[in-house]
């Protein structure tokens, strides 16, 4: 093994190094429904910040910005409902919700293409698209929707293809993580889903919240 040429690299890449880390922790931690997977998506998205703006990914770069408030509430929002529940419980999105949030997404992708392309960005149309629909799946996964996971299955995918043609593997092989533990996400959170059900049955009889067949 050559340790000096690994030493080369991580000095040189130490930060999307740092990214991928605590990226991958904090969906694990999200997928778990742990309040902590906030802080450290910070950590993630301040890095990344960095990342997007050197390799002219102006449209990632402006989704780290959009996202910090975002990800501030959305730690607030679970932090609440973690204090007056005791756990972050899965909310059923109304259809009107998710209609909305897809119709922004595809006006955004358009307003924001446009707005990358005058600026020279790389890939201006497709990185817009998907940091576009990235804020709203951010925006439903502080919300505690379960549709937040298909959504970041179909943005991480595409993902994957992006940053390999800007040669950021590392961020590549991180976002094929990303797909598989979206995967375990909505595992996680049915079955959250289910198990609330039951307890609903069974304290009070009450009909209970259908959980789509996502």
């Amino acid at each position: 093994m050559n340790w000096n040429a690994m030493l080369i690299y991580l000095a040189k890449n130490w930060l999307e190094i740092v990214g991928v880390v605590t990226c991958v922790v904090s969906t694990w931690l999200t997928a778990k429904r742990r309040v902590s997977c906030w802080p450290i998506g910070l950590i993630s998205d301040f890095a990344y910040l960095v990342i997007f703006y050197e390799a002219r990914l102006y449209a990632g770069a402006l989704l780290v910005v959009i996202g910090l408030p975002i990800a501030f509430y959305g730690w607030w929002n679970w932090f609440r409902g973690y204090r007056e529940e005791g756990e972050v419980k899965v909310v059923r999105q109304p259809l009107s919700s998710l209609l909305t949030g897809l119709a922004l997404g595809a006006v955004g992708s358009i307003v924001l293409g446009i707005w990358m392309k005058h600026i020279h960005a790389a890939l201006p149309y497709l990185d817009a698209a998907l940091a576009s629909f990235s804020v709203i799946g951010g925006w439903w996964e502080m919300r505690k929707y379960i549709s937040n996971w298909w959504l970041w299955i179909a943005v991480n995918v595409i993902y994957v293809g992006e940053f390999i043609s800007q040669n950021l593997l590392p961020t590549a092989l991180l976002y094929a993580g990303l797909t598989v533990l979206s995967v375990f996400g909505i595992s996680q959170w049915r079955r959250a889903a289910r198990k609330a059900n039951l307890a609903v049955k069974k304290s009070s009889g009450c009909n209970l919240v259908q959980v789509p067949a996502e």
